[in-house]
């Protein structure tokens, strides 16, 4: 792990406007200079932390808390309320897998939007699409229209455009906890091969898999940093916290080559 800091949070906080009428939103458009027309809910606040070139580090905490917002605000996809995020390298985002794709266009299609979206020149990603292809490996769905796909074959598409990026930086939210034990696998060993090479920002509720890639975990609670630290101890602590032992909330097997 080098000493140079990719991703850096200082002070972060993220507030959503809530509405209780559904004219209120108008209201606050209109009159917003004189009158405020909605509430402030604050998911997270004051949150401040450093990733390391090369760090795996996790990101545990109950649903609500804030994880999936703190990620989609270092990859740039919303943007803080107050504090500064900053982030050095190529991020290869896989959030809300398939979020972006349109349902119209085939799988093929929508591989050759998404690596540009993320970066790749277009001659790039016509070379990569035959390996695109074999990763996601749903067969002739490929060339058919995502109207047509299931969850779990836009989940193997995305996860595919996002291991074909050559990406610094891979931001992992709960990826691993949809799609069938085989496919899954094969996303454990490209996060395990991307280890070696990258730096790795991961959501996960799964204690197995934190213990098994992650270099440090922090735990977010009511949208603060409540702990962070080796693994071990911060997971003992949640778990303390929530009354398990952690194998109530394990989502997947880990092959055991992982640890290796």
């Amino acid at each position: 792990m080098s000493s140079e800091v990719v991703i850096n949070c200082s002070g972060i906080g993220k507030a959503f406007q809530l509405y209780k009428h559904r004219n209120d939103q108008l209201k606050q458009i209109l009159f917003g200079r004189w009158k405020q027309f909605h509430q402030q809910h604050w998911v997270l606040r004051d949150i401040s932390f450093d990733v390391r070139k090369g760090e795996c580090c996790g990101i545990i905490g109950r649903n609500g808390a804030g994880k999936t917002t703190l990620l989609q605000m270092i990859c740039g996809i919303t943007t803080p309320t107050r504090g500064d995020v900053t982030v050095s390298g190529r991020i290869a985002p896989i959030l809300a897998l398939g979020a972006g794709f349109d349902m119209e266009l085939t799988g093929r299609e929508n591989a050759m939007i998404g690596g540009a979206i993320l970066g790749l020149r277009r001659g790039d990603i016509a070379s990569r699409i035959d390996s695109i292809e074999a990763f996601a490996d749903i067969g002739e769905f490929f060339q058919q229209p995502l109207k047509m796909y299931s969850s779990g074959m836009m989940s193997r598409l995305a996860f595919s455009v996002c291991a074909h990026v050559d990406a610094d930086i891979l931001i992992v939210d709960e990826a691993l906890s949809v799609g069938d034990a085989s496919f899954a696998q094969k996303c454990l060993d490209y996060i395990r091969d991307f280890a070696r090479r990258g730096t790795i920002l991961m959501v996960s509720h799964s204690p197995g898999t934190l213990e098994a890639f992650c270099d440090r975990v922090i735990w977010i609670e009511d949208g603060l940093i409540r702990d962070q630290g080796r693994p071990a101890d911060v997971l003992a602590n949640y778990n303390h916290t929530l009354g398990t032992t952690g194998d109530e909330v394990e989502l997947l097997p880990i092959d055991p080559r992982i640890c290796a």
